[in-house]
Formats: structure tokens, C-alpha cells, sequence
């Protein structure tokens, strides 16, 4: 169903009387019934549509619903006004197939890596938004990003270890100068307030979901610049009492949120510690190089995860910064015995992609196979020009998706949102680095509005969960599907359906047939239209 241009409340008021109308629909004609977006143009562009919600309406996420063995159910979102809009497709003779702009190849049997799934951060930001809204509205955001049935199925969350540029102050756990045994080491009101609450009703939401923590810097008083704001690196050598205390600061960190009844699958050690390179650096950062990170994981903090019931089965990813200069920071980690036996994986960014393909991701992959790559930052709206919320953008959600396809298609095994909700100027964040996000809160109007971008995570959080496998898809040229038309494809983890993901990155439209290696003879046509993502979904036969 395509939306109106703007949507006014008593709009919305009918819009519920169309939902209760397409569920009386469903139940006699078996379809699936769907609340459509409550859709709202802004300026800019006749594509800037955002999807309103309220404490009483909001468009539904999507479910596969039924379909026949020679049938393809489709999803399709785009510029144009579609958001999951459910068809139909079946399969046909290949020999009675019209040409097509392009083909694809599917082939289930060359596969790749299991994938992990998908998530995003609770950052302090993210819970003071989320706290100025109406309770209803809350529980559903949470719904609809983590629950397994009713939501995406988010199932990686991202709590930062103290503050970020995402807080409205610069504080750590231990402000208290001089504490190396950590006496005064407190949780703050911003953990009570804004994050441990929604960690805990999207655990509720998702009983696998997996937590994985990061910190920007440790207190400023254990740094040579003696602030958490600004590159420099921690005090003294990588084994020495600043460094042990950092270790132990890991440790209470993990223990107290566990008395909350919170525990963690994963650690990063540090958060992009290139930008700790810079002495004016705006926000929270530390100076970590990679021989300093060796020395601090095989010395310290390895040993101290492993010495500690609460955190002895916590996985560490290593790097936690861009693709630029990912491949020489990982080899000096693992050419070393005592710190390679304690990393399990590599966290990366999206921010300078354009400095370093994807390809950077295989390199990796295939000089250390038995380490994960995990994306586990990402967001819009954070350069000069274009920075902060542009409400309804749909290449920002076209961005979204080709960030995702091109990682997955590199080994990546999920791919990690920053801040799940910001305010209508992007923040707060307590140096202005205002930037974008999936769902944007409006808590003086009571509502919020979810964006291009949320649509394109749903494309592969939903339709391709935990335990899927990446699998082999080529184009006319025998590789992979990049460029205009790109492309990434799976199985899922019960081996029961094949999933494409198609992001058309053009205003052009194009037809790609579709054959499944394992159905031989036959294949799918689609359309798919100029700036458009669809998801098609067929069993296995």
C-alpha cells in the first residue's frame, strides 16, 4: 500500500479502522494482514516520508505469512512510498523467462559464514529520549526493534562502558583521582536511568539477545592529558598500575551489572583508538596502539576476564575502529601466542569505508578464519555538510543497506546500528556531534518516526535470522552482486527458505530473473524499481 502524502491525526484515527478491516480481510481470504504506515512527507524532496507513531497507531513490521512451494513472497521498500510492501511472485519455465536486465545465480550449496544478527547501541541519549515518552510507546519501539515475532529480531545490543559524545556529561565510573584499587567505583544515575531499564525490556523482548560493551576512555585522571576528552593514552607502561587498574575497572563494570541482572557475550578493548591520536579531539578517547592492546589483553586483561565467574566466558573482539589499517593492527595481536588465545573476533566502523573497500574484510578473514568480524558502529548525519537528522532521506536508508550487503558479502557476520532513537536535532550529545537515526523521538508531540534507514535494517534483521548462512549469488559477470544492482543472499538457519536481499541504488528501474540452482529449469522475474530494497523469500523444494 502505498502512503498519503501527510497524515493528520484523524487520518490515523481512520488508518485503524483500515487495519481492523484488513484483519477481518485475512481471516477470509487468508492474506496477511498489515497496519500500513502512518505516512508523513517532509521538505526537501516528494521521497523525504517518514512513518509516524503514537500511543495508539503505528504500521505494523511484517510477517512472511503463507505462501505455495512455487511461490516467492516478496518485501519491497523505496523512495517512492513502499514500505514492506508484501507480494507475491511464482516461479516460471526458464525457457519462457522474457530477457532480463540482469540474472542472478543463486547457489545454496557453495556456502559462506553462519551469520550472528543484528542490533544497536543503548547509549545514554538514546534512554533520555526513550524516558520523555509515553510508556506505550516505548514498549513498542522495543517490540518492534527486538522482539523475534513482533519485531526485528534484534538480537546484539551495544552498551557503552561509562560516557560518550551520546551523554550530556564526560564521566566514568571512578572519578576520584588517584583510586587505583577502585574504592569509590560506581555505576551513575545515567546506567539507572537510561540504560540498565531498556536493557532489561529488550532482554525481555529477546531471551538470546547479546550485549556487548565498549569503552571510549578510561577516567581522565588515569590519562596523561588528564581528561576522558582528548587523544592521549593511559598513564605509564602496558603493565603497570594504571593499566592494572584498568583491567580491574573492566571486571567491576561487569559485576555490577550483573547484580542488575545484566550479563555480557562480548567486550571490545577499546574504542577506535586511532582517533586517541588526536590531542583536541572533541569527545571521550584513548590512545591504544595496536602492540599496546597485545600487551594489555595477553598481560592483563585476559587473564582478569578468565580469573572471574561473571566474565570468565566473555568473548573479546579486537580493534573496534575503521577498515583502514584493520589488517596490520589485527597481525600484531595475533602474531602474538599469549594474546591471540584470548580473542574471539574484530569489531570494525563504517566511518572512512570510502578510504578502504570491503575487500579489506576478506583480507582479514582469510589470513585469521577462526576470528568473527563483527560491524558494531554505524550511523548518518556525521559529516560537516549533511550532519544530523534528515527526516525521511531515503538514501540514507539506501547507504543502510549497501553498507550491510557489501559487509555480509566480506565475511562480516552482523552489523550493528549506533544509537537505537535520538531527538528531532540528533542528540542530545554534550559536544553537538549531532548526527542521524532509524527512529527519531518528537516527546513534545508524543510520537516518534521511523525513517528509511529503520526500514533497511528490517530488510535483513527480520527476513534473515540467527544461524543463517551466506551462500553463494552471481551476477552476468559470475561475481558477486556489487555496484547499481547489488545484492547478497542466504539460507536460513532451519535450512527451510533461500532469502535474497536486492538494494537498487538508482532511480532507474530493472528486471533481474532469479535461478535457484536447486531448482532446475525454472526461475523469478522482478521489477525491481529505481531507488528500491527488496527482500524475496522462497522454500527450499
Amino acid at each position: 500500500m502505498r502512503v498519503a502524502n501527510c497524515w493528520s491525526k484523524s487520518t490515523v484515527d481512520r488508518m485503524r479502522f483500515v487495519a481492523i478491516g484488513l484483519v477481518l480481510a485475512a481471516l477470509f481470504t487468508g492474506s496477511v494482514a498489515q497496519r500500513p504506515c502512518a505516512g508523513r512527507y517532509y521538505p526537501g524532496a516528494k521521497t523525504n516520508l517518514v512513518c509516524v507513531c503514537n500511543a495508539t497507531y503505528c504500521d505494523d513490521v511484517p510477517v512472511i505469512g503463507n505462501f505455495n512451494d512455487d511461490e516467492a513472497v516478496v518485501f519491497t521498500s523505496s523512495a517512492s512510498g513502499a514500505r514492506f510492501e508484501r507480494s507475491i511472485l511464482k516461479f516460471g519455465a526458464l525457457k519462457d523467462m522474457p530477457k532480463a536486465d540482469t540474472s542472478f545465480k543463486f547457489n545454496p550449496s557453495t556456502q559462506y559464514q553462519e551469520i550472528l544478527g543484528f542490533g544497536a547501541a543503548f547509549t545514554d541519549s538514546a534512554g533520555i529520549n526513550l524516558a520523555k515518552l509515553d510508556s506505550r510507546l516505548v514498549t513498542n519501539i522495543i517490540k518492534q526493534y527486538f522482539d523475534p515475532v513482533d519485531g526485528f529480531n534484534y538480537v546484539i545490543g551495544r552498551i557503552p562502558m561509562a560516557s560518550t559524545d551520546f551523554s550530556t556529561r564526560e564521566y566514568s565510573y571512578d572519578d576520584v583521582d588517584g583510586d587505583l584499587n577502585l574504592v569509590h567505583f560506581n555505576l551513575t544515575l545515567e546506567d539507572f536511568n537510561y540504560k540498565i531499564p531498556y536493557i532489561q525490556q529488550a532482554m525481555k523482548a529477546n531471551k538470546n539477545l547479546k550485549l556487548f560493551t565498549t569503552p571510549w576512555s578510561a577516567p581522565g585522571w588515569m590519562k596523561t592529558n588528564g581528561r576522558m576528552k582528548g587523544g592521549a593514552p593511559l598513564r605509564g607502561n602496558a603493565n603497570g598500575p594504571y593499566f592494572q587498574t584498568w583491567a580491574k575497572y573492566f571486571i567491576r563494570f561487569f559485576e555490577e551489572y550483573a547484580k542488575n541482572g545484566i550479563t555480557f557475550w562480548a567486550t571490545t578493548i577499546q574504542n577506535e583508538p586511532s582517533s586517541g591520536l588526536f590531542p583536541d579531539y572533541a569527545w571521550q578517547t584513548m590512545f591504544m596502539p595496536a602492540a599496546v592492546e597485545k600487551e594489555f589483553l595477553s598481560e592483563l586483561l585476559g587473564p582478569a576476564l578468565r580469573a572471574s565467574n561473571v566474565t570468565k566466558d566473555i568473548k573479546v573482539m579486537i580493534y573496534s575502529d575503521q577498515r583502514v589499517g584493520m589488517h596490520s593492527y589485527v597481525k600484531t595481536i595475533m602474531e602474538n601466542e599469549k594474546a591471540a588465545k584470548y580473542v574471539d573476533g574484530i569489531a570494525f566502523h563504517w566511518y572512512e569505508d570510502f578510504l578502504e573497500d570491503a575487500s579489506a574484510l576478506s583480507r582479514v578473514h582469510d589470513d585469521f578464519p577462526q576470528l568473527f568480524l563483527l560491524a558494531t558502529e554505524a550511523c548518518t548525519g556525521y559529516l560537516p555538510i549533511i550532519r544530523g537528522v534528515f527526516l525521511g532521506d531515503w538514501s540514507r536508508g539506501s547507504q543502510y543497506a549497501h553498507s550491510i550487503i557489501e559487509d555480509l558479502q566480506n565475511w562480516a557476520v552482523g552489523w550493528t546500528d549506533w544509537n537505537i532513537v535520538l531527538d528531532t536535532e540528533g542528540g542530545p550529545n554534550w559536544v553537538q556531534n549531532n548526527v542521524d537515526a532509524p527512529i527519531i523521538v518528537n516527546s513534545s508531540a508524543q510520537e516518534y518516526y521511523k525513517q528509511p534507514m529503520f526500514y533497511a535494517l528490517g530488510h535483513f534483521s527480520k527476513f534473515v535470522p540467527p544461524g543463517s548462512i551466506r551462500v553463494k549469488i552471481t551476477d552476468d559477470s559470475g561475481t558477486q552482486p556489487t555496484g547499481d544492482i547489488e545484492a547478497v543472499a542466504f539460507t536460513t538457519s532451519d535450512n527451510r527458505n533461500r532469502v535474497i536481499v536486492i538494494n537498487n541504488r538508482i532511480e532507474t528501474s530493472k528486471t533481474v530473473r532469479i535461478e535457484d540452482a536447486s531448482r532446475a529449469g525454472s526461475a523469478l522475474t522482478v521489477e525491481i524499481e529505481g531507488n528500491t530494497l527488496k527482500t524475496l523469500i522462497w522454500k527450499k523444494v
